[in-house]
């Protein structure tokens, strides 16, 4: 029973299939938000109100030619965005959508998960500036650098931002973090300055707007991605909307309690809570315009890593007068 729990966790639930499904839902509801705050429809004819769009569109990259630079590795090229698929799936098995006791999730919950999918989560980036970086493009090899770049300004607010509540909950188990908060939920306003950071750094990891200056299609025509098509450009997109869920997921698992009720609440849960924060992430990016990339990192280190360092002090506080 266990090892069919464990298969169906890789492959089903929160596995491959489930983040394909929920990562595309994500895109639609994404695009349909950021539509209706500019004024105008978004996706409309492919399935029941467009919803179906993404899915379509992933179908016809993965249809398109599949054209390689010629003085690219090849290799490497052809496997870097099978690899960054790899690192936001497996991201994806460590949030605690099953983990109610620990005896029933011994195979992927343990001490210090939320530092690994922080990690996981990182990783990515680097996948980005190789993927320029082999793609032989100065377009391509400008935008690798920009991703680096940014790298260097948001990672420490956000690993700042979700060790807040980590310190508090006097764990750096997801599972026990989330447990923590749901038996004390009048604890969660205390995060709330590292909810709003880690909203932003979300925004700037998944290099959206404001944050977007890496792919800046009207200064380097596309950035990392200028070089890719067909499947693989189809396999880089559904690693940016599974690292949208994955991140969310993090983010309302540290934040919000995590997903209580067992397997079928808990998935309710995990829908409306990574869904709101979709939303929010959406209308960050309709309210703002884009970021010059010294602008970005300046903001990193003057605004958000002070504030990440503000929120665990107020924690540290917090944590000793209860322990005390």
């Amino acid at each position: 029973m266990a090892f069919i729990k464990a298969l169906l966790y890789l492959f089903v639930y929160p596995g491959l299939l489930f983040l394909f499904v929920y990562s595309t839902l994500c895109e639609w509801v994404d695009r349909k938000v950021y539509a209706r705050l500019q004024n105008r429809i978004g996706p409309l004819h492919t399935g029941r109100s467009g919803i179906l769009q993404p899915l379509a569109d992933f179908v016809k990259l993965l249809a398109k030619e599949d054209i390689v630079p010629e003085k690219a590795d090849k290799k490497v090229f052809a496997l870097l965005p099978v690899f960054g698929l790899a690192f936001v799936a497996t991201a994806a098995l460590y949030l605690p959508l099953w983990h109610y006791t620990p005896e029933a999730v011994s195979y992927n919950s343990f001490p210090g998960d939320l530092i690994i999918l922080v990690y996981l989560l990182s990783l990515p980036t680097l996948v980005f500036f190789l993927a320029g970086w082999h793609s032989t493009s100065v377009f391509a090899g400008i935008g690798g650098m920009r991703v680096l770049t940014m790298f260097f300004g948001y990672e420490v607010p956000m690993l700042l931002a979700v060790l807040g509540p980590a310190i508090l909950a006097g764990s750096w188990r997801l599972a026990e973090i989330a447990a923590f908060y749901q038996a004390q939920p009048e604890l969660l306003c205390i995060n709330l300055i590292g909810f709003v950071v880690a909203l932003i750094t979300l925004q700037a990891k998944l290099e959206r707007i404001p944050f977007d200056i890496p792919h800046a299609e009207t200064e380097i025509a596309g950035g990392t991605f200028a070089e890719y098509s067909g499947r693989k450009l189809a396999f880089f997109r559904l690693m940016s909307d599974i690292e949208m869920v994955v991140g969310a997921g993090l983010i309302a698992a540290v934040f919000l309690a995590g997903f209580p009720g067992g397997l079928w609440l808990g998935l309710l849960n995990f829908v409306i809570k990574t869904l709101v924060i979709v939303c929010l992430l959406s209308v960050m990016k309709a309210a703002f315009a884009r970021l010059r990339i010294d602008q970005m990192v300046a903001f990193s280190w003057r605004f958000l890593a002070p504030v990440s360092v503000l929120q665990l002090l107020v924690v540290i506080l917090i944590k000793g007068y209860i322990t005390r």
